[in-house]
């Protein structure tokens, strides 16, 4: 299994990880609001796209 020093070590780096990208986050969160706005809308909309398209290619392929 893992050491106690990997266990450590894995504690660590994920208390650190998570820690930076909580402060990156906060500290980039005006730009987020000013460049991002209505991303998700865009993301899910083009992720509709790409479902339908390739479940239309799979239905016409086998035809």
């Amino acid at each position: 299994m893992f050491t106690k020093g990997q266990l450590i070590f894995a504690g660590f780096f994920v208390v650190a990880f998570v820690s930076l990208m909580i402060w990156s986050y906060r500290k980039d969160i005006k730009n987020h609001k000013k460049y991002y706005k209505n991303t998700a809308l865009k993301v899910a909309i083009w992720l509709i796209v790409a479902v339908t398209i390739f479940s239309a290619i799979r239905i016409y392929s086998k035809m």
